[in-house]
């Protein structure tokens, strides 16, 4: 079976649409998503719409899937996207925020473990950058593998003994050993290549791989600029960062 993990999304038509046509050559049978199907850019209601139907991907909550799903005030946010939350929650229906506000924190699924953040504080929204915040996941976690999103930088935890970090293309898993792994960024690239990511998890093979597609960032900027949204999340686009 091969399995793609999407997370982040983030509202990027573009970039999703250029993933689909890549799981479809990697004869991808299963969809999961670790969170954020929407915020930032300009295609809301699209993307949920594949997310849910098409793909019928099994998914748990981002932090953006939670603010736009809900009216909370959006004190001390980055006023960038404060401007990207209240705009996409005029763009989708009640039914879709409801849909959003119900997706759980986390989930164990197809033998893996899916959360936006973290494990030991799903709703707390922390980052994962670093072996000292994977291992306190580590800690909650039942499965080998967990998935993750959230900093939109792709990095793999693995632990078996002490607890590694790296960056990766490809992951042979091992018996015995846990694994953390951020499955990059589809809609918004933070690590300096601006091509969609995803992972790959083949469980015939035992591999995790991470796979990067190019797709129409100008067409995606253009959309950005036309909804009003803030410039800088058009220009951030093409340089993934």
């Amino acid at each position: 079976m091969k399995i793609a993990i999407l997370g982040d999304i983030h509202s990027n038509l573009e970039a999703l649409t250029a993933v689909m046509a890549d799981t479809r050559e990697q004869e991808v049978t299963e969809y999961l998503c670790v969170g954020d199907i929407v915020g930032y850019n300009a295609n809301p209601r699209e993307c949920l719409e594949i997310v849910r139907q098409e793909l019928k991907a099994v998914s748990v909550k981002g932090n953006h899937d939670e603010y736009i799903a809900s009216d909370m005030p959006l004190t001390g946010f980055n006023p960038i996207a404060a401007r990207a939350v209240e705009w996409q929650r005029n763009q989708l229906t009640a039914e879709e925020r409801k849909y959003l506000g119900e997706l759980p924190f986390k989930l164990q699924v197809k033998g893996v473990t899916l959360v936006h953040a973290t494990l030991d504080s799903p709703s707390g929204w922390t980052y994962v950058t670093d072996k000292w915040a994977a291992e306190a996941s580590f800690s909650y976690q039942l499965s080998s593998i967990c998935f993750y999103g959230h900093t939109h930088i792709p990095l793999a935890f693995t632990r078996a003994g002490r607890v590694k970090v790296s960056l990766y293309s490809s992951l042979s898993l091992k018996l015995g050993t846990k694994y953390f792994i951020n499955v990059g960024s589809v809609g918004q690239p933070r690590d300096g290549d601006p091509r969609a990511a995803y992972a790959l998890y083949d469980t015939d093979e035992s591999t995790v791989e991470l796979r990067r597609v190019e797709y129409d960032i100008a067409k995606a900027q253009e959309k950005v600029i036309q909804a009003g949204l803030p410039e800088r999340l058009a220009a951030r686009l093409e340089i993934g960062r």
